[in-house]
């Protein structure tokens, strides 16, 4: 059974970076799709990043796009979300999550695995 846990959240103000970490254990194999996705309060889940496991092919929700960037190491089993130039807007838990593919998807109900997520607010 595979765990992903999330770091590097926290209270930051307008226009500073974070780098979000997720890392996995247990249950990982060499395809995995790995993508964050956050949750602001009242509003539904939503994409953000994405990226297969050789890298090959990373999506990213238009919001985010030029801003975050998403990246990972396979020796660590650890994926990254860079965000810069971050705004109140981007304030959420952002959560990790996995499954076993080679195609980046959108939809909540694709992935398997699931982290418990961290928070990232951002003041004005």
């Amino acid at each position: 059974q595979m765990q992903l846990v999330e770091s590097g959240g926290g209270l930051v103000q307008a226009g500073d970076s974070l780098r979000l970490s997720c890392a996995a254990s247990g249950g990982t194999s060499r395809i995995i799709v790995t993508a964050w996705f956050r949750q602001a309060p009242g509003k539904e889940r939503e994409f953000v990043a994405g990226i297969t496991k050789n890298s090959g092919m990373l999506d990213y929700a238009d919001s985010v796009k030029g801003r975050f960037t998403i990246s990972r190491d396979n020796a660590k089993n650890t994926v990254y979300l860079q965000m810069n130039s971050l705004t109140p807007e981007d304030t959420a838990v952002y959560y990790c999550a996995a499954v076993r593919g080679i195609v980046v998807y959108r939809n909540t109900e694709r992935y398997e695995y699931w982290g418990q997520g961290t928070q990232v607010t951002v003041s004005s």
